[in-house]
This record gives structure tokens, C-alpha cells and sequence, in this order.
């Protein structure tokens, strides 16, 4: 019989995660399938009683059910790094029938700084935006012993170290620094994915700071706006298409026990979004 898991969130038409994990499913020889699965924010806990009495036996989770699905009454499990962030993006079914909560997020983002040859110890990094996928970058980095971390945000709120997009050129140029090869810069908002590709978190005004390096967690498109103005500042970009493929293969061998071939993975995902090399 066919194992079946897949991805829940709202909306998952435009991920690319069903045509990765297929890919190295049938590289592999599996009998198994992953599917989209569109879950409406006030139909999580009766979409996912159906999903697991239908068979299904793992779990990706986008949002804006990251942290929603650490409430459902079949969570037996919880990594200490779910709950360091506050959320989940791969649920496993246990032998009890329960689910296990994990999350891919932080070390699909450290692996893939690791293959761009990105050193986060002694970093001095700034992060854009505030939201649940932040949580996940904070905790990446404190793993890999950065020196600082800023969080920009366009509503301070009660959050420690957390700036507004007006102190940013403050932070970048006025404030005691290594330099720019010791700074990291990472996007954890959603302005630039698709559709609306022509918009940028940067804010107007602000020049890009030259040395620095870039990265971008959004993956839709491949190369954002965002990317650009730091290229053409004399910055180095690097886009969120390697952290969606290695936190993808971690989920992947939590399921089957089996380590998926990557770059069958990230072929399968460029094909899917039209950007093959």
C-alpha cells in the first residue's frame, strides 16, 4: 500500500515541495506520495482527523499553521528546537499512532549557509521581519554562535532587539562594526515572493551596503528584487532554494528513514518553478 503524506497550509497550490519529494520518491524506488493538502486556519484540527484516518503518515506544514498544529490532541512528541522556536514544519507518525513535531526549518537554513560557504560564527547579522519564519533563522544562529542579531520590523511591538525600518541606515552605518565581510542579512518576510515580485522589504532611500552578504529565504521567484539591489550594490545574494531543498530532504528521511538525493530534489524544484539550468 501506497504511504502517503503531504503538505498542509493555506494556500499550498504554488509550492513546489509535491514535485521535489515525488522526484525522490521515484528516484529511490518508494512506494510513496506526497500531496498538497489546502487546510483552512479554522479547519485544522477536523482536516487533519480526516488526513490521518485517510492514511496519511507525515506532515509538511507551511503557514499559517506552524504553530497551530503544536495544540492538536495527537502531538506525543516535541523537539527541543520546536519548542526553542515556537513552531513545526514536519509532523512523523509515531508506532502509538501520535505524532512527533519537528523542525527542518533552522538546519535546512545553517546546511545551506554551510554549502554557500557562509560562516555564521562571529556574524554580525540583521534580519528582516519578525514573523514565525524568523524564529527559526534567531535559532539557526545562535546554533552557529553569531556574535549579534537585529531584528527589523515594520511593528516594533514588545519584541527585544528589534528595530524599525527607519534605524536600519543607523544600525548599517553610524553603529561599531567588524565590517561588512562579518555582516549577514537575511529576509524572513514574504515581500517579494510571488506574485508580486516587483516589491522589496528594503526600504526606499536606504542604499544597499556594499560587502555584505544577502540571503533571502524566499525561493518564488529564484531571484527577487531584494537580490538584485544587493548585487548591484557589490553585495553577494544567495536565494531560499537550497534551505526549501535540504530542510525538505531532513523531513524526507525523518519519514523513510532514507537520505533523498539532493540534487534530484533541487532538479525537480527548478523544473517546477521554470528556472532549469
Amino acid at each position: 500500500m501506497t504511504n502517503k503524506v503531504g503538505l498542509i497550509g493555506w494556500p499550498v497550490e504554488h509550492s513546489v515541495s509535491p514535485a521535489m519529494h515525488n522526484a525522490a520518491f521515484k528516484e529511490l524506488g518508494l512506494d510513496w506520495r506526497y500531496d498538497p493538502l489546502p487546510v483552512l486556519p479554522s479547519e485544522v484540527k477536523r482536516r487533519m482527523d480526516g488526513l490521518i484516518e485517510a492514511g496519511y503518515c507525515g506532515f509538511n506544514v507551511t503557514v499559517p499553521h506552524k504553530q497551530d498544529v503544536l495544540r492538536l490532541p495527537y502531538i506525543r512528541e516535541t523537539e527541543d528546537a520546536v519548542t526553542q522556536i515556537g513552531a513545526a514544519n514536519t509532523l512523523t507518525q509515531l508506532r502509538d499512532g501520535g505524532l512527533r513535531a519537528s523542525n527542518t526549518d533552522w538546519r535546512g537554513f545553517t546546511d545551506d549557509l554551510a554549502a554557500n560557504r557562509i560562516n555564521l560564527r562571529g556574524m554580525d547579522c540583521i534580519i528582516l521581519g519578525t514573523g514565525g519564519a524568523s524564529m527559526a533563522v534567531m535559532y539557526a544562529l545562535q546554533q552557529g554562535g553569531a556574535n549579534s542579531m537585529i531584528r527589523v520590523s515594520r511593528n516594533k511591538g514588545d519584541y527585544d532587539a528589534v528595530i524599525g525600518y527607519d534605524d536600519l541606515e543607523t544600525i548599517l552605518y553610524l553603529a561599531p562594526s567588524q565590517g561588512p565581510e562579518k555582516t549577514l542579512i537575511i529576509n524572513c518576510t514574504p515581500i517579494g515572493m510571488w506574485p508580486n515580485v516587483e516589491a522589496s522589504p528594503w526600504p526606499e532611500g536606504v542604499p544597499f551596503p556594499a560587502g555584505v552578504t544577502l540571503y533571502d529565504l524566499i525561493y518564488n521567484p529564484p531571484i527577487t528584487l531584494l537580490m538584485r539591489q544587493a548585487e548591484t550594490a557589490g553585495a553577494r545574494a544567495v536565494g531560499g532554494l537550497g534551505m526549501l531543498v535540504r530542510q525538505g530532504a531532513l523531513s524526507f528521511e525523518q519519514w523513510t528513514g532514507i537520505a533523498p538525493p539532493l540534487d534530484v530534489m533541487e532538479n525537480a524544484a527548478r523544473q517546477k518553478l521554470g528556472v532549469v539550468e
